[in-house]
């Protein structure tokens, strides 16, 4: 599916979590809150954002509903000049689902389960009773569906699963096998890329690490 949606797609990794500093499986909590580095590289995505569209551009807010994406939309809206509750949430753009490995550290469940990244893709591997990529592809499928005829440019904050999968999909990336779903190149935190008419380009590339 490659998206001919009218109108330019920013979409953002959203800043360093205490979950990330920690090195814990983080998935689709609900509430796990920024660093003082991750709304550091919030501040660097909203500059350049600011920078590439102005300001109080005409430009739709859309965010997974958890507290980190909303954290960093917030900080990212304040550079553009735009209200930060003007802003949409959708389930659908939250972040993987990791069954029983969420919130555990990657060193304890990789004592048990072995690596859990996938190191060719850089793709965390799904729990036994987790979140499937084709799963994925289909929630964020629906929601590019549904959404498609918005007017005019968003901006969509993200997690680094789902970003990818999202991405894949509208860039018509091909399906990588073992996962069985598109997914596009791996971003680091505070990452912002622009995807118009299935063509995607770097706007910001964070800084941000995983510590696993």
């Amino acid at each position: 599916m490659r998206t001919n949606r009218r109108g330019r797609d920013f979409i953002a990794r959203h800043g360093e979590t205490v979950f990330n500093a920690a090195a814990r499986l983080q998935g689709d909590a609900p509430h796990t809150p920024l660093t003082r580095a991750g709304f550091r590289q919030a501040d660097e995505m909203g500059e350049a954002l600011r920078n590439a569209i102005g300001d109080k551009p005409a430009l739709t807010l859309w965010a997974s509903p958890t507290g980190r994406a909303l954290q960093t939309l917030a900080v990212i809206a304040e550079h553009v000049g735009l209200d930060w509750h003007d802003a949409k949430t959708d389930p659908r753009l939250t972040e993987i689902g990791m069954g029983s490995w969420g919130g555990r550290y990657y060193a304890d469940v990789m004592a048990e389960a072995g690596d859990v990244i996938d190191r060719p893709s850089g793709l965390l591997l799904s729990a036994p009773d987790g979140e499937l990529y084709h799963q994925i592809a289909d929630r964020v499928s629906g929601w590019l569906a549904d959404t498609d005829d918005d007017d005019g440019d968003r901006l969509v904050i993200m997690h680094g699963i789902s970003s990818r999968v999202m991405r894949g999909v509208m860039t018509g990336s091909p399906v990588i096998e073992r996962f069985g779903a598109p997914a596009a190149r791996h971003l680091p935190q505070g990452s912002l890329v622009m995807i118009e008419r299935g063509v995607e380009r770097t706007v910001h590339l964070g800084g941000g690490g995983e510590r696993v």
